[in-house]
């Protein structure tokens, strides 16, 4: 119990702190685009863990590559305890060019009960244009396993799915536009008014000349200098704005997991004067004309008897913090589950001004 929180507390301390952060790492440009790849494939060399016999479409698929190799099979006479019908799934990354190699994973679609030690056939990756992108290929890694010992069985992890790094070769690349009509397109992954406010003003301080434009609270304009294009350094201009650092603007909110007891806060998150009493605990939220401080803290506690039960009250200021109160609750052994009942609470009464979401 004590480790819970820990955890929270030091959860909450860095949720607190506003740092700046680089723009890439809360952006993108546009046009660096992925690409979702999808096949179909045999895994072989399963160890009498494969597809079984009702499973017609690996049957089938077993006979057509016997055909391909100039093989002809009845499928009577087919079996498939070694060999796996798989989905091939995959990720291409922007600006992949032919000869790269990128990871593939691969699933079972049939009956299959493991794809440990597996080998996935060549399979052609495609797009949604129905084009063929890339071809994927080896050894199948899952992290875990099935054994059967004596009718007991052991399970570790899923074994009807796996990874195989670097099994995509790519053939066709991935083409990205990223510079339209003379300009670049910043998008930022959470939408913010200030946010896209406050890079628009970065990128033109650093450029000491107006070029970036907030179009909405998502996306920003950039026109690229002819002397830019001239001297072909898109690259480093775009490196340039990729490392602009900028203070992004958090939204209030409060995340709560009531399975691990676990709450998160942003550092905007503030609540108004109020009191909740729970079980023999009171907390108070007070106003400015009610400040009480001990030292440098916001708060006093002290123990007093009623009704033979420990009463604990915690005095805030107005402008206190969940960081801050959480910080209390925590300095009295207060449980969890009590914690998120208390911010439940809060919210109920408006006195919490932040967006509350319980997972």
């Amino acid at each position: 119990m004590k480790r819970t929180f820990l955890t929270i507390i030091v959860i909450l301390a860095v949720a607190g702190l506003t740092a700046q952060t680089r723009l890439k790492d809360i952006s993108k440009v546009s046009g660096m685009d992925s690409r979702q790849l999808i096949g179909y494939g045999l895994v072989t060399g399963l160890q009498g863990t494969g597809d079984s016999q009702a499973s017609q479409v690996t049957i089938q698929s077993i006979v057509n590559m016997m055909e391909h190799f100039g093989l002809s099979v009845p499928e009577s006479r087919t079996r498939t305890n070694n060999v796996a019908a798989v989905m091939v799934t995959a990720v291409m990354p922007p600006f992949a060019s032919p000869g790269s190699y990128f990871d593939v994973m691969v699933s079972s679609v049939g009956d299959a009960r493991s794809l440990e030690g597996g080998q996935l056939l060549m399979t052609p990756l495609i797009g949604q244009d129905n084009r063929k992108y890339a071809i994927a290929q080896g050894p199948i890694s899952i992290g875990g396993g099935n054994e059967e010992t004596r009718g007991t069985r052991m399970r570790r992890n899923i074994s009807n799915t796996g990874r195989i790094p670097n099994g995509g070769i790519v053939e066709i690349e991935n083409s990205n536009m990223i510079f339209v009509n003379g300009e670049l397109k910043i998008l930022l992954n959470n939408p913010d008014f200030t946010t896209a406010e406050r890079a628009t003003e970065a990128i033109n301080a650093l450029m000491g000349m107006r070029l970036a434009t907030a179009d909405n609270a998502s996306s920003i304009s950039i026109i690229v200098p002819d002397d830019v294009i001239l001297n072909d350094n898109l690259i480093s201009f775009i490196s340039n704005i990729e490392n602009i650092e900028i203070t992004p603007q958090a939204a209030a909110r409060v995340v709560i997991n009531e399975r691990t007891g676990t709450v998160i806060a942003g550092g905007n998150v503030r609540i108004t004067p109020v009191a909740i009493a729970h079980g023999n605990l009171m907390v108070r939220i007070v106003g400015e004309d009610e400040t009480m401080t001990l030292g440098n803290a916001n708060l006093i506690t002290y123990v007093a008897e009623m009704d033979a039960r420990e009463e604990n009250r915690i005095f805030f200021m107005e402008t206190a913090t969940v960081q801050e109160l959480a910080q209390a609750l925590n300095a009295i052994r207060v449980t969890p589950r009590d914690m998120i009942s208390i911010f439940v609470a809060l919210k109920e009464t408006g006195a919490l001004l932040a967006d509350l979401r319980i997972l």
